[in-house]
C-alpha cells in the first residue's frame, strides 16, 4: 500500500512540474494556481505514503536509500511550502519541483523493501537526529536553488539581455533574501542535528574510532562550510553573487554526505 502512494505521489509531482513549466513558459496566472495545487496535492499524497510506510515498517521510514531520498524529496517539497506561505519568489516553485521530481525519481530506481532496524539504529535519537539532517538539507537545496537563480538573472544583468529568463526571474534582492532565509533555518537543523548525532555516537559507541566514518567527516566539513558562509554573511556583509556561489559550491558537500550515508557506522549493518 505504501508504495503505491509513493507512485501515486510521484505521479502527481511528475504532474505539478510539468504544469509549473508551461506557466514558465506562458506566464498564464490560472496555470500557476493549478500548479500550486496539484503541488499541494502531490505533497500529501507523499505525507500519506511516509505515514503508511511508518505504519507497516514500525519505526520512521528513513534506513533505506529508497526511504531516505523519498524523505528528502518530501522535506523540499513541504519546506518550500512552507516558504511559499511567508514570502512569493517568481517561478521558484519551477524549480523546486524539478529538484523534488528528480529525487523521486532516484528513490523509486532504489529498491524499497522494508529494511529491519539495525542494532545501533534502536533509539530514539536516531530519527530525531536524521529528521534534523534531512530537513536542514532541504532547506539547503532550497539555497541552493536560490543561489542558482540568482546567478542566471545577474548573468542576464551583465550581459545587458532582458529577455526570457529576465522577466521570469525574481529580483537579485528577493534572491539573496531566499538565500539567507533558508540558509538561516537550514544551519540552524543542520547544528542541532549535528549535535544529536553526537549525543547518539557516544550513546552507542562511547570511545570507538567512530569520528573517522566518513559520513562523519564530510557532515563536519559541510558544517564548517556553511558557518563560515554564515559568519561572512552576517558579519562580513557577504551578499550577491559571492553568497550565491558558496551556496552552490557548500550544498555539493551536502550531497557527498548524503554518498556516504550507508557506509562506515552510518551502514545498515553498523
Amino acid at each position: 500500500m505504501s508504495y503505491l502512494l509513493f507512485q501515486v505521489s510521484f505521479v502527481a509531482y511528475i504532474l505539478a512540474m510539468t504544469v509549473y513549466l508551461v506557466f514558465f513558459f506562458t506566464q498564464k496566472k490560472y496555470v500557476r494556481t493549478l500548479a500550486r495545487k496539484l503541488f499541494f496535492g502531490a505533497a500529501l499524497l507523499h505525507t500519506a505514503n511516509i505515514i503508511a510506510r511508518l505504519v507497516e515498517a514500525g519505526h520512521t521510514p528513513i534506513t533505506s536509500v529508497h526511504e531516505v531520498i523519498s524523505f528528502f524529496a518530501w522535506s523540499i517539497a513541504w519546506c518550500y511550502l512552507s516558504f511559499r506561505w511567508r514570502y512569493t519568489v517568481k517561478n521558484f516553485g519551477t524549480f523546486s519541483s524539478i529538484l523534488v521530481v528528480l529525487l523521486m525519481l532516484v528513490s523509486a530506481l532504489a529498491p524499497h523493501a522494508i529494511l529491519p532496524l539495525s542494532q545501533t539504529q534502536h533509539s530514539w535519537l536516531f530519527p530525531v537526529h536524521a529528521s534534523l539532517a534531512i530537513i536542514a538539507d532541504a532547506f539547503l537545496a532550497l539555497a541552493c536553488i536560490g543561489g542558482l537563480m540568482y546567478l542566471l538573472q545577474e548573468r542576464e544583468l551583465k550581459q545587458k539581455r532582458f529577455g526570457f529568463f529576465y522577466s521570469r526571474l525574481p529580483s537579485l534582492e528577493s534572491l539573496d533574501k531566499l538565500n539567507q532565509h533558508c540558509l538561516s533555518i537550514g544551519f540552524t537543523l543542520m547544528t542541532l542535528g549535528m549535535f544529536t548525532g553526537y549525543v547518539w555516537a557516544r550513546q552507542i559507541w562511547g570511545g570507538r574510532n567512530w569520528h573517522w566514518d566518513p559520513k562523519i567527516v564530510w557532515a563536519m566539513i559541510t558544517w564548517f562550510l556553511y558557518a563560515a558562509l554564515m559568519h561572512q554573511r552576517f558579519t562580513m556583509g557577504w551578499r550577491g553573487r559571492r553568497a550565491a556561489v558558496v551556496t552552490i559550491v557548500a550544498f555539493m558537500a551536502v550531497l557527498l554526505t548524503l554518498v556516504f550515508l550507508f557506509k562506515g557506522v552510518h551502514g545498515h549493518g553498523a
